[in-house]
């Protein structure tokens, strides 16, 4: 069989994997590339493969970053069946269509500003109907159930504790009268998290392709009550200086853990609490409220304490100051209020929805408070700010970052190195060899040798366009076509652009900072002469 890794690889978005044996032919996820400029310009390149060869295609979860490309998917020919647990199914039926409402928006945007420049208009990468009649190609599998796909391929979802419907994915695939198991981890979640159940334990494996998003570092906050500590402190004090906590959140997953948490502590921590119990919690994100609902539906996914709160009659999931809005007018109204309160909208990295009408009406304000509780990819606006930006670019404005800017990890849906490491170590039998992916750059290398100095396993690394091929026991290097190598190439130089362009804009602030010293007109001449020569060689460059 032959595995390529076209997403997700050396970088943590757009996660799709391409599974090819004698007689197959099926994805692994089909996510949307999110954050640097060089990787979103993937997301309308055309698929390496031709989707209507596809016989099926298996999903871990309703993330866009695995999901978002589905549409795409649909649009170039793909009509198989396309397989995930049955919360993943409802949760994809209002995050796709939402999904294609954003590439509207953004590519009216972007068709105004081309009509300006005199350029030609451009289709959206899909639309809110193309998403809609991609659903029909969903099935609904229930967890822990073996299933044949196909005459060559078996597999069970797993789950795993990363949102509502997650899941680990077994893969028995039978050629030349010999089976071999692999294990697409999709995204494992942390143990003890609020509502969902823990990550799955695997009994066995031959191949593992594992995620490694926090695979170079820990959460600080392991306690359950120190992290929620900390967050009960963040609101009080932002609370008591007469500002606003706004809160980037993922619409499904971290939303309703929030809820939850606030909900379950509200009686804890009694002097602190009792300041913030009249505060409004605002969900402002219709996709986190449809969400929110589907969590509801779904109460045989969530974990034994979550079960006991609902026999005894409390909805966990709500709260007297919780307000779900539902119009952009109500939205609007929420920066119009002079009352301090909380905001949790998406989108979790701040690129789209309605969070960044909440950031430019807090950010400059040293009273106010963003808080991260999410992974923020790089590139991302989320990013930026988290990684101490002094000011942003929001709706063309430029925005000073003078609001507290926190992040509590511990609430992140994605398990940390130890975490990652002791699900691997759970393992039965051992895989034979472990593809690391879904981490940054540098990341998943870290990772790589982690899981070789603790555990004594051998560990791949893929590169995006990357293909190898299993047989007999063994992993041979599948060389990419020269048009795969080509299109990386080009994608490359685009990232390089987007660097030069962070680091002239840095550049930028260091000499207007030194127009109110006294540089002198030596070292000033020698920067422009410099830059005289750079200029040059973009003029060159063009040509």
């Amino acid at each position: 069989m032959n595995i390529s890794f076209l997403g997700a690889a050396k970088t943590v978005t757009g996660s799709c994997f391409l599974v090819e044996t004698k007689d197959t032919k099926f994805l692994v996820d089909c996510g949307m590339f999110q954050g640097k400029a060089n990787e979103v310009l993937l997301n309308t390149e055309p698929f390496s493969f031709n989707p209507g060869d596809l016989d099926f295609m298996l999903l871990t979860h309703a993330h866009i970053d695995h999901s978002g490309r589905i549409p795409k998917l649909y649009m170039d020919g793909f009509k198989g069946t396309i397989y995930a647990t049955k919360p993943t199914v409802q949760l994809c039926g209002i995050m796709l269509p939402d999904s294609g409402h954003i590439q509207e928006m953004e590519n009216e945007w972007t068709n105004r500003k081309r009509q300006r420049a005199g350029q030609s208009p451009i289709k959206p990468l899909y639309t809110i109907k193309e998403a809609t009649d991609c659903l029909s190609l969903f099935k609904g599998v229930a967890y822990d159930e073996v299933i044949s796909v196909s005459q060559d391929v078996r597999v069970r979802f797993n789950d795993a504790g990363h949102i509502l419907g997650s899941a680990i994915v077994e893969i028995w695939i039978r050629e030349n009268n010999q089976e071999t198991k692999i294990v697409f981890s999709g995204d494992i979640g942390n143990k003890g998290m609020p509502i969902l159940r823990d990550p799955s334990i695997i009994g066995d494996t031959d191949y593992l392709i594992v995620e490694s998003t926090y695979g170079d570092r820990l959460h600080t906050l392991k306690k359950e009550t120190d992290k929620i500590e900390k967050f009960i402190n963040i609101i009080s004090e932002t609370i008591s200086k007469g500002g606003n906590v706004v809160i980037p959140s993922f619409a499904v997953g971290r939303t309703q853990e929030l809820i939850y948490d606030l909900n379950k502590y509200m009686d804890v921590f009694d002097d602190k609490v009792n300041q913030i119990l009249n505060v409004p919690v605002y969900v402002d994100s219709p996709l986190a409220t449809s969400a929110t609902q589907i969590f509801r539906e779904n109460l045989d996914c969530f974990d034994e304490e979550a079960k006991e709160y609902i026999a005894n009659g409390d909805n966990p999931l709500d709260f007297p100051s919780l307000k779900f809005t539902q119009s952009p007018e109500e939205s609007r109204k929420l920066n119009e209020k002079s009352e301090s309160m909380i905001i949790i909208s998406a989108s979790g990295m701040c690129e789209a929805g309605r969070i960044k009408h909440h950031l430019k009406h807090n950010l400059w304000r040293e009273e106010s408070t963003i808080l991260f509780v999410g992974y923020q990819a790089e590139g991302t606006l989320g990013r930026k700010i988290q990684d101490g930006a002094k000011k942003v670019r929001l709706f063309g404005e430029e925005i000073f970052v003078n609001a507290r800017i926190e992040t509590i990890d511990g609430f992140s849906g994605h398990a940390d190195k130890d975490g990652l490491i002791s699900w691997i170590g759970s393992i039965g039998r051992k895989p034979k060899k472990i593809f690391v992916v879904h981490g940054e750059q540098g990341v998943g290398a870290s990772f790589a040798q982690t899981i070789t100095d603790e555990l004594g396993l051998q560990c791949i690394v893929p590169s995006r366009g990357e293909s190898f091929v299993i047989s007999g026991g063994n992993i041979y290097e599948h060389v990419p076509s020269d048009k795969a190598k080509k299109r990386f190439k080009r994608l490359a130089v685009v990232e390089m652009l987007e660097t030069l362009k962070e680091e002239f804009d840095e550049l930028s602030e260091i000499l207007k900072s030194d127009l109110k010293q006294e540089k002198s007109d030596v070292e000033i001449d020698e920067i422009a002469a410099k830059l005289k020569m750079v200029e040059k060689s973009f003029i060159e460059a063009l040509k």
